[in-house]
C-alpha cells in the first residue's frame, strides 16, 4: 500500500507502546510540536548515529517546544536495550505489525546486493501543534539531519 502524505495533511493518529511500557497516542500530544522519525533497526550504525544526534541535541528541540519520538518495527525489548546502551532521552515506539509505518508511507520495497525485501525508508515528519504535517524528509541521510530538523522548527 503506497500512502502519500503531503505537507498540510493531518498526521495519521496512532497508539503504540513505548520502550517504558506506556502507550503513546499521537492525538494526546496535540498542542506540542512533534518530531516523528522512522528508522530501520535498533543498534545499527546509521540508526545509532541518528538516535544519538537527537539525544545530544534534545535540549535544543525541547527549547523550541518539540518532542522527539522514534519508531521502528523492533520489539519493545530491543528498544529497551538500544535506549539503555546509548542513554537515549526520548521514547522509542514499537510498530511490530507495521500499521503505523504503512499509514505514514515508510514501509517500502528495497533492494540490496540484488535481493529485494521490505523495510522502513528512513523518514522524519515534523508535526505541528494541530497535528498537521509541516515538513517531511524522506530517504534521510543521517549526517547532520538533526540540524535540518532544528532549522525547520
Amino acid at each position: 500500500m503506497d500512502v502519500l502524505l503531503d505537507v498540510g495533511s493531518q498526521a495519521p493518529d496512532f497508539s503504540l507502546m513505548a520502550d517504558n511500557g506506556d502507550h503513546v497516542t499521537l492525538s494526546q500530544l496535540k498542542g506540542e510540536k512533534i518530531i516523528l522519525y522512522f528508522y530501520p533497526k535498533d543498534d545499527t550504525s546509521g540508526c545509532t548515529q541518528q538516535a544519538c544526534d537527537f539525544r545530544d541535541h534534545q535540549a535544543e528541540f525541547a527549547a523550541k517546544g518539540a518532542v522527539i519520538l522514534g519508531i521502528s518495527r523492533d520489539s519493545n525489548a530491543s528498544h529497551q536495550k538500544f535506549k539503555s546502551k546509548h542513554t537515549l532521552n526520548f521514547p522509542l515506539l514499537t510498530d511490530e505489525d507495521g500499521k503505523v509505518c504503512e499509514a505514514y508511507g515508510v514501509w517500502k520495497e528495497k533492494s540490496m546486493y540484488g535481493k529485494t525485501y521490505f523495510g522502513i525508508d528512513r523518514s522524519t515528519f515534523l508535526i505541528d501543534e494541530n497535528l498537521c504535517i509541516q515538513k517531511i524528509w524522506r530517504k534521510v541521510k543521517v549526517t547532520d539531519h538533526f540540524q535540518e530538523v532544528l532549522k525547520a522548527l
